[in-house]
């Protein structure tokens, strides 16, 4: 990888509500003299930071939800629809963790009507040939992802802690191929973002079933030969699993405009030195920014 460019994809979204909630908890929001909470953006500024410090990237790039509504929700009205609206305190720490990203002369990448999850994935898949892309989330789903020159570096317990998953690693870790992530979350459907799968197939069968049959499409074929209580489950939750299914995918073709040049990791934090003291008034922001600027510099 030493002639190759390291292109570091930032989870924007996953960073920042990681950030917030840390400290949300206590109800220390960090309220500086304007009024603005800045919690989210102190974790936020440590994550970025240490992901920048940890994985030597040439290139950053950070993308971003832009709204709760995408084409998703068209898909299935029920998606995500278990969320809570985000905390008072978080919603201008969006915009400001946007701005912040923009100091570190660094792009950020929304398009509206799709998930940050697609925008990483589009920019995953069109990098992979040439550069090296490691993407740093806290999201499970973006393993799906993985391939040729995509890890996915998922961000654990403490700051500067991330379990790396790559193509060499991901069967042992996962013991399912990374396309196959889709198919489990088809069959045993996903809580969080509130879509049903086969209504009683847990995790445990829907792993089982996969490491026999490998797809979907295969379970389905043999479907004569499966329990009577199995195939009563895939006859009735059908349509279940099938929209489950497309509600999993990553979409890798969204229509973004990206340039690699403009991504290029500069060595010259003045400005974000300045928006941190000016503008957020960090008191401190040498904490974050020296190391990164002792590794520029050799």
């Amino acid at each position: 990888m030493t002639d190759r460019s390291h292109v570091l994809i930032i989870d924007g979204m996953a960073l920042l509500f990681r950030g917030f909630f840390a400290t949300a908890f206590t109800g220390n929001f960090m309220v500086n003299s304007k009024g603005i909470p800045r919690n989210g953006l102190f974790g936020f500024l440590n994550y970025f930071t240490n992901a920048v410090e940890t994985f030597q990237p040439t290139h950053v790039v950070c993308c971003w939800d832009m709204g709760s509504q995408t084409f998703r929700n068209e898909l299935y009205t029920g998606y995500k629809s278990n969320r809570d609206a985000p905390p008072e305190e978080l919603v201008p720490q969006f915009d400001l963790a946007k701005d912040m990203v923009t100091a570190f002369q660094v792009p950020n990448i929304g398009v509206m009507g799709f998930e940050a999850d697609d925008c990483i994935g589009t920019l995953a898949k069109q990098l992979h040939n040439e550069h090296q892309v490691t993407v740093v989330t806290g999201d499970q789903d973006l393993l799906q992802l993985v391939d040729d020159n995509i890890n996915i570096a998922i961000m654990k317990k403490g700051q500067g802690n991330y379990d790396v998953f790559n193509n060499d690693n991901f069967y042992e870790k996962k013991g399912l191929t990374p396309k196959q992530i889709i198919d489990l979350k088809g069959l045993m459907g996903d809580s969080s973002d509130n879509y049903p799968g086969v209504k009683g197939v847990g995790e445990k069968t829907a792993l089982k079933l996969l490491m026999q049959y490998e797809t979907i499409e295969n379970l389905l074929a043999d479907k004569e030969n499966l329990t009577k209580g199995m195939q009563k489950k895939l006859d009735q939750y059908a349509e279940d699993l099938a929209i489950s299914r497309k509600l999993a995918a990553i979409h890798t073709e969204v229509p973004l405009t990206f340039s690699i040049e403009a991504a290029l990791w500069s060595d010259d934090l003045t400005n974000i030195r300045t928006y941190l003291i000016d503008e957020l008034e960090f008191q401190n922001p040498g904490r974050w920014l020296d190391k990164l600027w002792e590794k520029a510099t050799g």
